[in-house]
């Protein structure tokens, strides 16, 4: 029990903190997203290697988003494409395309 309110509040703590450092600019990530929309912008796009649904994005949470990219980045997510992608991002680019995915409906 007072381990997990230890973690709670270590979270609490660093959460706000790694979201301030970098704040997303939608309109640069609009930019930085172009290439995203030829899998992720396809309704129903499976993707040949793997074989697999490709999800669409857009909508999906800011927070999530960016995990995602970053995970893909230091090669904790597998996937070739997405990694060669978010390899070239910097962490102000994850999080620009994080802004602008996030705010589409």
């Amino acid at each position: 029990m007072i381990r997990s309110l230890l973690l709670a509040s270590c979270l609490a703590l660093v959460a706000p903190a790694a979201l301030a450092q970098t704040q997303g600019d939608a309109e640069h990530g609009r930019q930085l997203a172009y290439t995203c929309q030829g899998c992720h912008g396809v309704t129903g796009y499976k993707n040949a290697y793997p074989n697999y649904h490709v999800p669409k994005l857009g909508g999906q949470s800011e927070v999530y988003l960016v995990n995602a990219l970053t995970e893909y980045q230091l090669g904790k997510r597998k996937h070739p494409t997405m990694q060669a992608q978010a390899e070239s991002f910097s962490a102000q680019d994850i999080a620009d395309i994080a802004a602008f995915l996030s705010s589409l409906k």
